[in-house]
């Protein structure tokens, strides 16, 4: 069982809680920088790159359809790219990441340069919107 680290981006103590959400967790709550330690699952701690990721934005997990046939809003995640191979990875929030963080990065994500957002999409990762921000506020905070 993982007993937590100190994140290498903001230094503080992360721990690692099961009941959070936190299982698999390799990126910080208070500041939702990463590190490139898995390679094909979460989980798996077998990336040999080691490098600082940087998070850059929000989607939603892909859903499928519920039982009346409209699509499924999927979990808020996090969006990572490695700062030392370039590779893209998304993270779900746990329970206890720090909301004003999360929202923080939703608004800095909004002027990405189009470089980037071209980059998700060739890597069918969609990006969240202002159009997105209610839906963002409600999985954050709840229903009004």
């Amino acid at each position: 069982m993982e007993k937590g680290f100190v994140c290498e981006h903001c230094k503080k103590r992360v721990p690692v809680n099961r009941a959070m959400g936190t299982r698999h967790r390799n990126h910080c709550p208070f500041c939702l920088w990463s590190k490139h330690v898995d390679l094909k699952n979460p989980g798996d701690r077998e990336s040999t790159c080691l490098g600082a990721m940087e998070p850059l934005g929000l989607t939603f997990k892909k859903e499928g359809i519920n039982k009346y046939g409209k699509l499924r809003q999927g979990e808020l995640m996090v969006i990572h790219r490695c700062l030392n191979c370039g590779q893209y990875s998304i993270n779900r929030i746990a329970a206890d990441d720090d909301p004003t963080a999360i929202l923080e990065l939703f608004e800095k994500s909004l002027k990405l340069d189009e470089r980037t957002k071209l980059e998700l999409e060739k890597e069918n990762i969609r990006l969240l919107e202002e159009k997105d921000k209610e839906e963002i506020r409600t999985q954050l905070f709840g229903r009004k």
